[in-house]
């Protein structure tokens, strides 16, 4: 991470709690449930990632400066960094982008400016992982807008012990189709 955009500087974060996802846990609500029904959006997998990125940090305050700009493209180029799209049409309302190593995913943000367009985001990428035999979706921080879908804290030691696992696992993001919205759907209700 950087301080902010214009901090040339970089730093590591090792929180004391780590937020993750539960893959089969990520819970969709009613209304949630509502808007991937009515399919008003369409979603991607690796369809526009810089413009995730530069959505992502188009904020007032933004921990990616240019530099993490960058690296994050060279980590996409190379099959790391991956994002998933939320499109009106041809306009991109939300989405999300992170980095693949073995069975983990670590998300670094996500973006919406359309109303559950970046929990729906979510709710596509948590069951690609899970259908791609992902162990690990790593949130790094919790807030309230993530623990609404079901994400969780776990101590440091927890989370070290399931990313030594997760990250030898030889889970691919590429290994099965990119979900519909049916099948998202039906993971909700065997797990809701």
């Amino acid at each position: 991470m950087s301080e902010s955009r214009d901090d040339p500087t970089l730093f590591w974060v090792d929180p004391e709690r780590r937020g993750i996802f539960d893959l089969d846990r990520f819970h969709i609500s009613k209304s949630l449930s509502k808007a991937i029904r009515k399919q008003q959006f369409s979603v991607t997998l690796n369809q526009s990632f810089s413009q995730v990125v530069e959505h992502c940090a188009a904020r007032e305050e933004t921990w990616i400066n240019t530099t993490l700009f960058a690296l994050y493209g060279e980590l996409h180029d190379m099959g790391y960094a991956h994002s998933v799209e939320v499109w009106d049409e041809n306009l991109l309302v939300g989405g999300v982008f992170g980095l693949a190593i073995g069975g983990g995913f670590f998300g670094e943000s996500m973006f919406s400016t359309k109303t559950n367009a970046s929990k729906i985001a979510l709710a596509y990428l948590t069951k690609h992982l899970s259908n791609c035999g992902f162990s690990l979706f790593d949130t790094q921080f919790i807030t309230p807008h993530l623990a609404s879908l079901g994400a969780c804290e776990i101590s440091r030691r927890e989370y070290k012990a399931r990313l030594s696992k997760a990250v030898i696992s030889n889970a691919t993001i590429s290994s099965q189709k990119f979900p519909t919205a049916y099948s998202v759907l039906q993971r909700s209700a065997h797990t809701s």
